[in-house]
């Protein structure tokens, strides 16, 4: 995998190191005050964000980010994260204002931590793969089957766990080995496991290396919204969406238009991605072109689709009976109307 690219600085604990120390002592002050005056000059609004297909990521390399901090005299940090646990707890700690990550965390985090969901950024994005020469060619056939995945917490959890219920399989019909998505692909090359699933750009990277091939995707496994699913979530802490509901807005706004342009220019997108991200330019070309990633300028999370998304939460034990996650759609409907 390559190396994190500059423009996003991976989040690193304080204890770490002097310079992070440093760095998150001015994050902590800000936290302190809870942004509950004004933005001054020099506060940073981190945004938890993951080496992905991520309409922020369009955002910020598109140069749509700067207007936003020269408004409110402040710094927009990207801070990237592996996956969607780690970014909650800093999102938990006071460490992140704001974030987008899978839906399944993103949901979690609505129904557990003070934070709200605000926007659904992106469809589908998630597959489960076998390598490319594997003889299995049905969910059913995965009995006994070693499979990697990347977590309880994560969404691809559920998603498993459902595609195995539909092919009458348990669980226990099948061995898990828990890794990080990003090495599924490298997995799958080696014939470490039978199977993985993952998110994308992970998914492309398998397709487009050649060493893997779609078993199931996750619109065939959940179609909740327009026939696809809901591959990824934006969500904030609710004492800074309170405080600084202006700032929330723009930073929703900036997601449909970062969305318009992926739909409109997809080559001009692919090449921000693969700079901001550091994923080759042919996986993130095989991800927007053969739509493992599917984006809609409709990035509100309407009632019925939340609901809808939480029952199958509930049912997976990703979320306990009073989990409900909180949600507020006028952002998105605001940022809908404003760009036209």
């Amino acid at each position: 995998m390559p190396g994190m690219p500059r423009k996003l600085e991976p989040f690193v604990r304080r204890d770490q190191n002097m310079p992070t120390i440093r760095i998150l002592g001015i994050v902590a002050l800000s936290i302190v005050t809870c942004f509950a005056a004004p933005a001054m000059a020099d506060e940073v609004v981190n945004f938890g964000v993951q080496p992905s297909t991520q309409p922020i990521l369009i955002a910020h390399g598109a140069g749509y980010l700067k207007p936003i901090e020269d408004k409110y005299k402040i710094k927009i940090v990207l801070r990237s994260f592996s996956y969607g646990a780690p970014e909650n707890q800093a999102l938990a700690a006071g460490e992140l204002q704001i974030a987008s990550a899978g839906m399944g965390p993103a949901a979690l985090a609505a129904a557990r931590l003070p934070a709200t969901l605000i926007a659904i950024d992106i469809l589908d994005q998630t597959a489960i793969l076998v390598p490319k020469d594997s003889k299995i060619t049905s969910v059913a056939q995965l009995k006994g089957a070693k499979i990697a995945f990347p977590g309880e917490g994560s969404q691809q959890y559920p998603l498993l766990i459902k595609a195995l219920a539909d092919a009458k399989l348990d669980l226990k019909d099948v061995q898990l080995f828990k890794t990080d998505g990003s090495q599924v692909a490298t997995l799958l090359a080696n014939k470490s496991v039978d199977a993985g699933i993952t998110w994308d750009p992970h998914v492309s990277r398998a397709l487009a290396d050649g060493v893997g091939r779609v078993l199931a995707n996750s619109a065939q496994i959940m179609p909740i919204k327009n026939g696809h699913y809901i591959g990824d979530g934006t969500y904030v802490r609710d004492d800074f969406m309170k405080a600084h509901p202006d700032i929330v807005q723009d930073l929703v706004t900036v997601q449909v238009k970062a969305i318009d342009l992926i739909l409109k220019d997809p080559d001009r997108a692919i090449d921000i991605w693969t700079k901001e991200n550091g994923f080759p330019k042919p996986v993130i070309e095989y991800a927007v072109k053969q739509k493992i990633s599917v984006f809609d300028r409709d990035i509100v999370p309407s009632k019925s689709t939340i609901d809808a998304y939480t029952i199958f939460l509930k049912k997976a034990g990703l979320l306990n009976e009073t989990d409900n996650p909180k949600v507020e759609t006028k952002f998105a409907e605001q940022a809908l109307k404003d760009v036209k």
